[in-house]
């Protein structure tokens, strides 16, 4: 997050400022100082907000006025995509001019939701879209069903990343947690989009879903995979990636895996028994096939980390899939780092490491992180 948030400092400033000159009457100076005073102390995504202020103070109060501008901006930008491109991130200097939309627009959606669509392509759209499909769904889903046609891929990809259930970093769109279904039939006319953009998208929109409704998305999926192309098959298997983690029987099944796999894992073998934060732990196991038949293996790995509250909590993580021949045996090896990431804060003391075939548990052991 720390090399992230320096995507919005000076080049991010000078960018917004060189391209709002050429379309109206800019005050740079302004918002320079605007957007300095006092950034160096943001997060990102404070940092965004910080900049939203300075652009308001900077372009017309009439908000139309305003989306006129912003409607100009796309050619401009892209003509100084080259001199910037240099720069951490430098994607992210649209951020806050797309956010700046749900902000002072939302009192504007059919100028707004014109604007997001023209401007989505230079950084996504897909945060500032969500304010408005909260206060206007059945608006936004009339649009929708045009932009799913759109021959821009960015504002395809719009509609299946907008409207995601639990898009990280994003507005919980709470409707469609508890009920989804006003959002299948876009993500049905994507499902075979060529656009493997729009389809990562609608992967991890069925991934979001999987999360409470596992049922749900395993329909979906058979529904799907039946007269599948080679697109969609790719998309399937992506958006089952949870219920695989998760041990869905139904998704080993429907994505080809051995239905109830005949192999028997040997002793798992820790390199340690005890580990230090930073560094990492080994760990080998054989498996051995007892069946006569090939059989199809997913392999995962599961660890049950220590909490601050003293109770641990369990993370799947892909070791690979596999195919094991008649009576074979195969020697598996892995390592997985304890170095501290962003992501997560490690707590001393006892965790446990479990290895998975086909969703199953088939040996576990434990040791101590201090």
């Amino acid at each position: 997050m720390e090399a992230m948030k320096l995507g919005l400092s000076k080049p991010a400033i000078d960018r917004i400022n060189q391209s709002f000159a050429q379309i109206t009457d800019f005050d740079q100076l302004k918002f320079e100082q605007l957007s300095l005073n006092g950034l160096e102390q943001l997060e990102l995504k404070d940092r965004v907000l910080h900049f939203i202020g300075a652009l308001n103070q900077c372009l017309p109060q009439d908000f139309e006025q305003t989306a006129a501008i912003l409607l100009k901006l796309p050619p401009i930008w892209q003509q100084t995509a080259e001199q910037y491109q240099d720069s951490i991130h430098p994607m992210f200097a649209a951020w806050p001019i797309i956010d700046y939309v749900a902000v002072y627009g939302l009192n504007h959606p059919d100028i707004s939701l014109n604007v997001l669509k023209t401007l989505t392509p230079l950084f996504s759209a897909e945060f500032a879209i969500r304010p408005f499909i909260q206060r206007y769904p059945q608006l936004c889903l009339s649009y929708f069903n045009h932009w799913v046609k759109d021959d821009s891929e960015h504002v395809r990809r719009l509609v299946s990343e907008g409207t995601r259930p639990l898009l990280p970093w994003g507005i919980r769109l709470t409707q469609f947690v508890d009920d989804p279904t006003p959002n299948l039939a876009l993500l049905n006319a994507l499902k075979a989009d060529p656009s493997l953009y729009v389809r990562r998208s609608v992967a991890n929109h069925l991934n979001d879903i999987a999360k409470h409704d596992s049922d749900l998305v395993m329909q979906i999926c058979s529904d799907w995979y039946q007269n599948a192309d080679e697109n969609t098959l790719w998309l399937i298997k992506h958006a089952c990636r949870g219920l695989i983690k998760a041990g869905h029987s139904e998704a080993f099944k429907l994505l080809g895996f051995t239905d109830n796999p005949q192999v028997k894992l040997s002793q798992l073998e820790l390199s340690q028994n005890t580990i230090k934060t930073g560094e990492s732990l080994s760990f080998n196991f054989s498996i051995n096939s007892e069946s006569a038949q090939t059989q199809q293996l997913v392999i995962d790995y599961k660890l049950y980390f220590m909490r601050a509250n003293g109770k641990q909590n369990g993370k799947v993580f892909k070791l690979k899939n596999l195919t094991i021949q008649p009576e074979q045996s195969l020697n598996i090896n892995k390592s997985h780092s304890f170095k501290p990431v962003t992501t997560r804060k490690y707590y001393p003391g006892e965790h446990k490491l479990e290895i998975m075939v086909n969703g199953v548990v088939m040996q576990m052991a434990e040791f101590e992180l201090v």
